[in-house]
């Protein structure tokens, strides 16, 4: 309910220069060599701030990825079945830290349930080309007792976890535009320091959010990837995933996102 794709339409939320959020629904068209979204905005006035949005939604390839796809032949046949597959940018970093946190250690099905739960609770509810969709307000969930989400089935710690970082974000103490000046180390450290943020869930952001190019070595789905692409499927370790992936360089965030498509498809071979 936060972000919405319902196979024709993209329905998300933009934070506007009042701070208040405003919706808008994105369907696809065009070509993948001609990529286009035909866009409606909840409301005309905050065009200024979902257009900047929608021209950024996925991560571009670098110029160096037409490198890659030429010494790496698990990219290329990847790219040539999914051609111009991209990932998707996370804008909203409550969101995206409150995604990551409802994931831990338990099935993707069981995290979205609940994440819809905390959005219908505590979030804003918006209507946008006869969708609805909800931005989770960060005063809203920082005002909070961890009792009240853990009403919600999260466990204790993770209501405790997302309370805290909905405090900072409130407080302005974490503020993504200050975020997007540091380097990768520094954002990792500063995320880190939050309660319930550990070095995987700061490299999402890193790559989701932010755009970076870093491959997040120690999640479960990623070494699954490695494995079965490059390993003859072995499941290895975090330390080994950085070793076996350090020549995709710059490109690192667009080939991470189509080994992970191509798990999900069931075309990596073992």
């Amino acid at each position: 309910m936060i972000d919405r794709w319902d196979g024709d339409t993209l329905v998300r939320t933009v934070r506007t220069e009042d701070g208040t959020a405003a919706a808008y629904a994105c369907i696809p068209a065009g070509t993948v060599e001609k990529p286009a979204f035909r866009v409606t905005v909840e409301n005309a006035l905050h065009r200024k701030e979902a257009e900047p949005a929608v021209r950024s939604t996925f991560v571009a390839a670098p110029p160096e990825f037409a490198e890659l796809l030429h010494s790496d032949p698990v990219i290329a046949r990847l790219d040539g079945l999914y051609p111009g597959f991209r990932q998707v940018r996370q804008f909203d970093l409550l969101a995206a830290l409150v995604r990551c946190v409802s994931a831990q250690q338990v099935n993707l099905r069981w995290a979205t349930t609940t994440r819809k739960r905390l959005a219908e609770a505590f979030g804003e509810r918006h209507h946008v080309g006869g969708h609805e969709v909800y931005a989770l307000s960060a005063e809203r969930l920082a005002a909070a007792d961890p009792a009240e989400i853990r009403s919600l089935q999260f466990t204790t710690r993770k209501a405790e976890y997302i309370v805290g970082v909905a405090e900072e974000i409130a407080s302005g103490r974490l503020d993504l535009a200050n975020l997007a000046e540091l380097p990768d180390e520094e954002i990792v450290r500063r995320l880190t320091s939050l309660r319930g943020i550990g070095l995987w869930t700061a490299e999402w952001i890193l790559v989701r959010t932010l755009g970076r190019s870093r491959v997040v070595a120690g999640d479960l789905g990623v070494r699954k990837a490695v494995g079965l692409a490059y390993l003859d499927g072995s499941l290895p370790p975090e330390r080994e995933v950085r070793l076996t992936t350090s020549h995709w360089g710059p490109s690192a965030g667009v080939a991470q996102a189509l080994l992970l498509h191509g798990l999900g498809e069931g075309t990596l071979a073992a």
